[in-house]
């Protein structure tokens, strides 16, 4: 396995912290990103529309800058809020892949996550990274899933269990869609994972 990104240990201290609210109104979820950054001084912020008709606001910086943003934003969208995260030390390997950053060693085992929202399969990646000696390959918010979202680990079989079981551990049941752990993962497969997990991507590949 490539070991070019760390596959488990200690999250640095200076990590930032990490939040996402996902509401269902475009609307209130651009009032709430506009609460959010006026509330604190916060590092990051990224909003925008997701399939089909959600909006995500993200977050990160400081924890307390991070805490006081994510509780401006409930509070301004509550009535639409699907769901919320905040993680005070976020994984550096879950906030390379949410900012669309993908894994690319080779896959003995592979494990996915998928969910019913963006903010849940974000605390699964998260947990899985930390509790798991595993890499993570890609972490998918929202478009071309219908709203769902997806995240894929990799490994030895015995930590890609363990990673998936952490992970789904941390996620409300009614947001869990499906768990999978796929051992000896086929070449093929595998070459169509690490290229791209979306179908058309794949088909205008295999023309040319």
């Amino acid at each position: 396995m490539d070991s070019s990104h760390p596959v488990e240990g200690a999250v640095p201290a200076e990590a930032p912290a990490l939040g996402l609210l996902e509401f269902a109104s475009i609307a209130v979820g651009m009032r709430a990103g506009d609460a959010m950054v006026k509330k604190a001084p916060v590092r990051t912020l990224v909003a925008g529309s997701i399939h089909p008709g959600k909006y995500l606001v993200l977050v990160a910086g400081d924890v307390a800058s991070v805490e006081e943003s994510v509780a401006a934003g409930v509070d301004a969208g509550e009535a639409s809020l699907l769901d919320r995260l905040l993680l005070p030390q976020v994984h550096p390997a879950v906030a390379r892949a949410a900012a669309g950053e993908r894994w690319d060693g080779t896959i003995d085992t592979l494990g996915v996550i998928e969910t019913r929202t963006s903010a849940s399969v974000l605390l699964a990646a998260d947990a899985g990274m930390k509790g798991a000696r595993v890499s993570l390959v890609e972490v998918r918010l929202g478009d071309g899933l219908g709203g769902k979202a997806i995240c894929l680990f990799a490994g030895e079989q015995h930590d890609v269990e363990a990673a998936v079981e952490i992970g789904t551990g941390r996620v409300e049941p009614a947001h869990l869609v499906q768990q999978v752990v796929v051992p000896r993962l086929h070449r093929e497969m595998a070459e169509n994972l690490l290229a791209d997990t979306r179908f058309m991507a794949q088909w205008k590949r295999e023309q040319g």
